[in-house]
């Protein structure tokens, strides 16, 4: 058993010998190849890293392709290395293939989730600091990645979408700023033109609210027992509620101190009364 065991033993030995007689050349031709494929790969990684910075690109696609630069290039010298040593690579290529097939199907949800992540960043319709309303949600974008997309409101709760949601979506892009209104009612007989210059000098004077686009103030509505005065402007979107519940105490207080009827609903009854002969 001994025998046969160190038999075996040299048997291998020799093979191992016979290997490096006959690649010695070309082993060495693959470790220079491997090492200089890491460090071109390295090399052209930050160079496009670099470059696309410098063209302002944004940071996320700008990383996700120097990465993607620098495993194309290792893999295709790894390839190139087990080539020189005789080692086929054909069964490689078809196992990767086969793999990638399976993790495809496999992972279908996130790769279009990736896909759609990638059309976002180069097409740019909205960056961080926008604020967007996408199927139903509004938020401010605090950040783009390549699976999601994560949104901020005034409450700071964080919002989550999917790429893919946002891909193909009808897209509400306000940037800083959301669209805010409010409604009062004056009286009928009230000085419209008033209450107007008063509401009108409100806007104006709050620092917060953006003037361009300029406030409107207009009549909304001849109600029953009201005019209806409308006001639009557009408040920072972090502080869209806060700054709409300061807008609506300082015109209520306005129409107030100038003595303009603030009515409320009224419904006039007239009773009948039957004549008894």
């Amino acid at each position: 058993m001994i025998e046969q065991e160190i038999a075996q033993v040299e048997r291998y030995y020799q093979m191992a010998i016979d290997f490096l007689v006959t690649y010695s050349a070309q082993l060495v031709l693959a470790l220079i190849l491997l090492v200089f494929g890491l460090w071109l790969a390295q090399r052209i990684s930050r160079w496009i890293f670099t470059l696309m910075q410098g063209r302002n690109i944004d940071i996320t696609l700008t990383t996700f392709t120097s990465n993607l630069v620098r495993v194309l290039l290792i893999v295709t010298f790894v390839v190139i290395a087990l080539g020189k040593v005789g080692i086929s690579v054909t069964p490689f290529v078809a196992a990767i293939g086969a793999a990638s097939l399976g993790a495809g199907l496999a992972l279908q949800g996130m790769l279009s989730n990736y896909g759609a992540g990638l059309a976002i960043i180069a097409t740019r319709p909205f960056v961080v600091g926008d604020t967007i309303t996408v199927k139903g949600v509004t938020g401010q974008v605090s950040a783009i990645e390549l699976g999601m997309t994560h949104l901020r409101d005034e409450d700071e709760v964080e919002i989550t979408i999917p790429n893919k949601h946002i891909v193909g979506e009808i897209i509400h892009n306000s940037f800083d700023y959301s669209l805010e209104e409010g409604t009062i009612g004056i009286a009928y007989d009230a000085d419209y033109e008033q209450a107007e210059a008063l509401i009108s000098a409100v806007l104006e004077s709050q620092t917060g609210i953006a003037q361009t686009p300029k406030p409107q103030v207009g009549i909304n509505e001849f109600a029953d027992s009201s005019v209806v005065i409308l006001y639009r402007y557009w408040a920072p979107t972090k502080a869209k509620v806060a700054t709409r519940l300061e807008i609506n105490k300082a015109v209520f207080q306005a129409l107030q101190q100038a003595h303009i009827e603030i009515p409320f609903p009224q419904r006039v009854v007239t009773l009948k009364q039957e004549a008894h002969s």
